[in-house]
């Protein structure tokens, strides 16, 4: 009851002010201040303060608000881990199978010595000795991109 009344006054001195307004000839502002001063009666009379009213003092409704909060927490982290990951399931298994499409053939990883046009040609047959010492077959691939990028 007494919201009603509160939202009658408070749509009463918003059509005042906009009475004033239309006097100083500022017609736009008037009839904006007129429209806001209107939505607090019209919620009164469709019903929709009385089930505020009800719903503030409602301790089942609160606990409802709160069920939908932890819904929502729980809805916002699962998407955040899902982008983390990088999409959904489906997303996954279909990146997967066509990284396993797109796979180059295993002779293709080696380095390719022959790429930049300043190595002078005699360096792959260098190389064959190299791997000939034995241990230094470990660091042959590391040693020929130090040597490609001059380092």
């Amino acid at each position: 009851m007494i919201a009603e009344t509160v939202c009658s006054a408070v749509s009463a001195a918003g059509l005042g002010i906009a009475a004033v307004t239309a006097y100083r000839r500022r017609f736009l502002t008037a009839a904006r201040i007129a429209a806001y001063s209107l939505v607090p009666i019209g919620l009164v009379m469709t019903g929709v303060v009385e089930w505020l009213a009800d719903t503030a003092f409602s301790p089942v409704a609160w606990a409802g608000f709160g069920v939908l909060g932890v819904a929502w927490v729980l809805f916002m982290t699962t998407r955040a881990v899902e982008r983390r990951r990088g999409g959904t399931r489906k997303e996954r298994k279909a990146a997967r199978a066509a990284a396993q499409r797109d796979a180059v053939a295993p002779g293709a990883s080696a380095p390719s010595l022959g790429q930049g046009g300043s190595r002078p040609a005699a360096e792959p047959a260098s190389r064959p000795a190299k791997a000939s010492r034995g241990g230094d077959d470990d660091f042959s691939d590391i040693e020929a991109i130090l040597k490609k990028h001059g380092i």
